[in-house]
């Protein structure tokens, strides 16, 4: 299916269909006429199968208990074999409702009040929230941007991990906001300093679908496994993020070692009980099955959405510099040489019109920074390079003025 052919087939308009991201601007930004590219879901209909699956289940017309889907373990595991050759097990597999759900229970169950807990920034910033939500001590090493992109501060980390004695540390890979796919030397450095200081690691890897062209992603699992290191490791993901079913609240996490298996389970029988979601499990199991080409349309959308929008700001606003994009559909972007940060708002949301995720919300350090989301329809997109091309050259009428002022004085 060509990109043309996917926009066509599965765009939709989403206002007034109570979305979050089209619908909550009032309340969220303060205005009704910003076209949005905050919230992480996108404005393209499911695969044609998993609205097939949901409408029979639909029309059968019980929606009591449930079982897991039986084949849904094996159909996720041929996913993961299929699309990144990771081995998986099936007793390794938990629900939970999302992620962030899965986040708090899993901060909760394997650390108490007061442990530290280090993330990465700039980072999601909901990471932030569960580490003070559940009072913990959040402790934090950022991430450093190089020429060759972000990376990791090895030296920073263990530093930090020792002084704070850390005791659980969220990775988010790939990365949201800066849009890394960690490589596996560096997962490995990571998992070996967490390990030599009895650190458990987290790894968010919603995201870990999305991959453009050029890149490998590689679950943290896989890295524990072939380290012997599973005693150190917890996954989450899901389908939510791949398929843009997010509010079908079903996500995984991965237990892949026994000893974790049972603090896990002896914590859900006093604090979770929880049904899981049949609909999203239908839902989840479908796209798994027969979503392959409709994930390639998709991500062929993103990657020619990335590189449009990058060459637009090179060729019209060069001060403006993205981050590269090698996973999600989150792009990242500096604006600190085109505009001062405390600017943002003003010439983004008031003057051109966009709800975006501000560079602060993910680190104290990144303001003047924005995060904008690519998974939407080229003619948005263009929409975007417009408004930002009539504020510029506001501003350059606006500093052709200061400099005739300044030469009147002089």
């Amino acid at each position: 299916m060509s990109i043309n052919e996917f926009t066509v087939s599965h765009y939709k308009k989403r206002t007034h269909t109570d979305s979050l991201k089209w619908d909550a601007l009032k309340e969220r930004y303060g205005h009704e006429d910003l076209l949005p590219l905050w919230v992480a879901d996108t404005e393209f209909s499911v695969p044609e199968a998993v609205q097939q699956a949901l409408q029979t289940k639909i029309t059968q017309g019980i929606f009591g208990y449930s079982l897991v889907p039986e084949d849904y373990f094996s159909t996720y595991a041929n996913w993961q074999k299929r699309h990144h050759q990771q081995t998986f097990e099936k007793d390794w597999l938990f629900f939970s409702t999302g992620v962030v759900q899965a986040l708090y229970d899993l901060v909760d169950c394997f650390t108490e009040k007061g442990d530290a807990v280090l993330i990465q920034p700039p980072v999601y910033y909901p990471f932030f929230n569960v580490v003070r939500d559940k009072k913990r001590q959040l402790v934090t090493s950022n991430l450093v941007s190089t020429s060759n992109g972000y990376q990791m501060d090895f030296t920073d980390l263990e530093k930090r991990i020792k002084e704070n004695q850390v005791k659980l540390a969220i990775l988010c890979s790939p990365h949201n906001p800066v849009g890394r796919v960690w490589k596996t030397e560096e997962l490995q450095a990571y998992l070996d300093i967490c390990a030599a200081n009895n650190v458990l690691v987290i790894s968010d890897e919603i995201h870990s679908d999305i991959i453009l062209p050029g890149n490998q992603f590689i679950s943290t699992a896989e890295i524990a496994k072939e380290k012997g290191l599973l005693e150190n490791v917890v996954v989450c993901n899901a389908p939510s993020k791949t398929f843009n079913m997010a509010s079908l609240l079903n996500a995984h996490i991965w237990l892949p070692h026994p000893k974790q298996r049972e603090v896990y389970q002896n914590w859900s029988q006093e604090n979770k009980h929880t049904e899981n979601s049949s609909l999203g499990q239908i839902a989840g199991q479908a796209a798994y099955q027969s979503g392959d080409q409709w994930l390639d349309s998709f991500l062929a959308l993103v990657t020619q959405n990335y590189h449009w929008i990058k060459e637009q700001f090179q060729q019209y606003i060069p001060q403006i510099e993205v981050a590269e994009l090698q996973a999600t559909y989150l792009l990242w972007i500096d604006l600190r040489k085109w505009i001062p940060p405390e600017k943002v708002k003003y010439y983004i949301q008031d003057q051109a019109k966009l709800a975006v995720d501000f560079g602060e919300w993910f680190s104290t350090e990144t303001k003047g920074f924005i995060r904008i989301n690519l998974g939407t329809s080229p003619d948005n997109l263009r929409l975007v390079i417009n408004r930002l091309l009539e504020v510029n050259q506001t501003i350059q009428s606006g500093d052709n003025i200061q400099s005739n002022e300044r030469e009147e004085l002089l």
